[in-house]
């Protein structure tokens, strides 16, 4: 193992600065407490030999201390901004050149200041266009008729520009995800009430204010708790059941108002709108099944305008939910939607760290995430809260068990896949490099 002059001239105290920067910046890419704290253990090894450095993890906050040390807790707080995608992948190839040795410590705040500048084309034309998109893809994938697939991108459009206004604004961005739920499920009646459509699809409904569910956050908050991250875990949690909560209360307060009902027949997950079938023709009718396939492709489209990918990482996302809609379609039938999100949770994971090891401007986070809007656990917490449907209450907590159970899984047979590589291959491998994004 080589030692880095430049890191060694480092001062300890500015040493402990750039790390808890490091580990903001992780943050701010949605990376979980656990795997920050586990990046900056290896950084801190190579870049700072022969000095024992412990790491606390807060959501907006990373300290740095020295064990025996008389010197302070270095102590980093972040603002909670949240990072594009493709900020998301300079950073991870940021982590991977400090633990191979490649970049030096006195490098780092100057690429960090450089990945937080990374520019944006038209942030909130992309954001809008993106969640439009993104609404028109979940209602066609899960199969609403097609009257219900121009309303989900009409009223996706809106929802995406009214919450990227109220977002400008901390006082605005606390009740967004209320204000955008109650507007969209306002809308949805007030046409449906119009047309005498009778019962909407489940998807007519959530599909224009899917991109607001938290079930990414929650079922991270879970993962995080069974990692023994029981400050960080049980905050999250408590925050992704109060953004569900109120957006239960927008739905319910916008049925409510317009004497909207949900269709109970209709597709709550991937495994259940294959088997959706209807008589009617014209505006009424189903798409045909062969249509998810572009369903997908669009959908994944929408993720990167609406989280800023990037055309290489749109690429990506489209491979990964491609995949991802193929294991659900697959296992679904055979052992049931619940089973089936576990068995998808489990190979999406080892497949996001096998792309994360071998393209080092992939990281796992750009990859895992896109697929939890397939997953949908937060849409069913959010339909069993606003409808109070029985059925659907039990169904939720299940649905995150299974998807908690899988990832554990997958992120056990990858760090096992992991040692084995790093004792055989790594002595003589080098992981392969993309152009920088």
């Amino acid at each position: 193992m080589t030692s880095t002059p430049t890191d060694a001239a480092l001062p300890a105290a500015e040493a402990d600065v750039v790390l808890g920067d490091l580990g903001v910046l992780l943050l701010e890419c949605g990376t979980s407490v656990t795997d920050v704290r586990g990046s900056l253990e290896q950084v801190s090894q190579r870049t700072v030999p022969r000095t024992s450095l412990e790491f606390a993890i807060l959501p907006e906050m990373v300290m740095v201390s020295r064990p025996g040390s008389a010197s302070a807790t270095t102590t980093v707080i972040g603002k909670g901004e949240a990072r594009t995608f493709r900020q998301s992948a300079r950073a991870s190839r940021l982590v991977h050149d400090l633990e191979s040795g490649s970049t030096p410590l006195a490098e780092a705040p100057v690429r960090m200041a450089s990945i937080r500048a990374t520019p944006r084309r038209n942030p909130g034309l992309q954001n809008m266009i993106g969640c439009g998109l993104l609404s028109l893809s979940l209602a066609w994938l899960f199969r609403c008729p097609w009257w219900a697939i121009v309303l989900a991108l009409l009223v996706g459009l809106l929802v995406g520009g009214l919450t990227m206004l109220m977002m400008r604004v901390r006082a605005a961005a606390a009740v967004a995800p209320f204000v955008s739920a109650f507007v969209s499920t306002v809308l949805v009646g007030a046409v449906a009430g119009w047309l005498d459509l009778g019962p909407v699809p489940l998807f007519a409904v959530c599909a224009p204010i899917a991109i607001l569910v938290p079930g990414a956050l929650i079922t991270n908050a879970l993962l995080e708790l069974t990692s023994t991250d029981i400050v960080t875990g049980a905050s999250r949690l408590m925050y992704g059941l109060i953004m569900l909560a109120f957006m239960a209360a927008g739905v319910y307060s916008g049925a409510a108002l317009t004497g909207l009902r949900i269709d109970s027949a209709s597709a709550a997950l991937v495994g259940e709108a294959v088997r959706l079938t209807t008589d009617r023709g014209g505006w009424e009718a189903l798409p045909p099944l062969w249509a998810a396939w572009i369903a997908v492709i669009v959908l994944a489209i929408g993720i990167g305008l609406a989280f800023g990918s990037g055309f290489r990482l749109t690429v990506v996302c489209v491979v990964v939910m491609t995949g991802t809609y193929a294991v659900l379609a697959l296992f679904s039938p055979q052992v049931g939607s619940v089973v089936a999100t576990g068995v998808a949770a489990a190979v999406l994971f080892i497949a996001a760290r096998v792309l994360e090891r071998l393209t080092l401007a992939i990281p796992a986070t750009v990859s895992f995430q896109p697929a939890f809007l397939l997953l949908v656990p937060g849409t069913i917490g959010l339909v069993a809260l606003a409808s109070f449907d029985a059925q659907a209450l039990v169904s939720a907590p299940m649905m995150f068990l299974s998807l908690c159970i899988g990832t554990k899984v997958g992120a056990l047979l990858a760090d096992l896949a992991r040692i084995t590589r790093s004792t055989v291959f790594l002595r003589w491998t080098k992981p392969a490099r993309m152009g920088e994004l």
